[in-house]
């Protein structure tokens, strides 16, 4: 089975892109590892992983440090074992909700005294990571199942940077007849394989 490793990667997204790949030269294959590194992004919201971290709170404050890989808040048990009625002394009262604001988690309202008290200062949650592709296979997130996948949306990345670079040459990328794109010209291939890319990992 090929390898999960960046640098495998990169050489399979190289031959993939054929001809293509020369317009690609930055310096230690920054070009090919970027839309390798935005595929990999992409796969979040399709292929999501989920990762449990835990904060701890402090009475009246409400925003606290999110993990630096989450890409998307999902949950908290946090208060869940509570069996009461609000009428008790011990009721919390109501409870925050977590929003993640520019990479802080944000408990809104914060938690009381008395909630830190009585549900305790440690809350466990549970939040979406960011894909990771790594030096070696076994650091890499996405799974070896997904290896074709992350490279069509690298393909479409690249294709799409080609799309922009070409858009000040527009009069060699339209047909001279109707004025439209061609099929073989990198915008309609970003379009394409994002289409692809879309549907095989739906």
């Amino acid at each position: 089975m090929s390898s999960m490793a960046r640098g495998a990667l990169v050489t399979d997204l190289k031959a993939s892109l054929l001809d293509a790949a020369r317009a690609f030269a930055a310096p230690d294959d920054a070009d090919f590892l970027r839309h390798l590194d935005r595929a990999a992004a992409a796969l979040a919201s399709r292929r999501p992983r989920t990762l449990a971290g835990v904060l701890t709170l402090e009475a009246d404050r409400p925003n606290y440090p999110a993990p630096a890989d989450m890409w998307r808040y999902k949950t908290t048990s946090w208060g869940s074992s509570y069996r009461g009625n609000p009428w008790d002394r011990t009721w919390p009262g109501r409870l925050p909700q977590v929003r993640e604001i520019d990479g802080e988690l944000w408990l809104m309202p914060a938690p009381t005294a008395h909630q830190v008290a009585m549900l305790g200062a440690n809350f466990p949650f549970f939040y979406y990571a960011r894909h990771v592709l790594g030096e070696d296979a076994a650091q890499t997130t996405v799974s070896d199942g997904d290896r074709g996948l992350l490279l069509l949306g690298a393909q479409a990345e690249a294709m799409r940077e080609l799309a922009m670079r070409d858009s000040v040459r527009t009069a060699s990328l339209r047909d001279g007849f109707s004025g439209q794109m061609r099929n073989n010209t990198p915008a309609a291939l970003a379009q394409w394989l994002a289409a692809e890319f879309e549907r095989r990992a739906a």
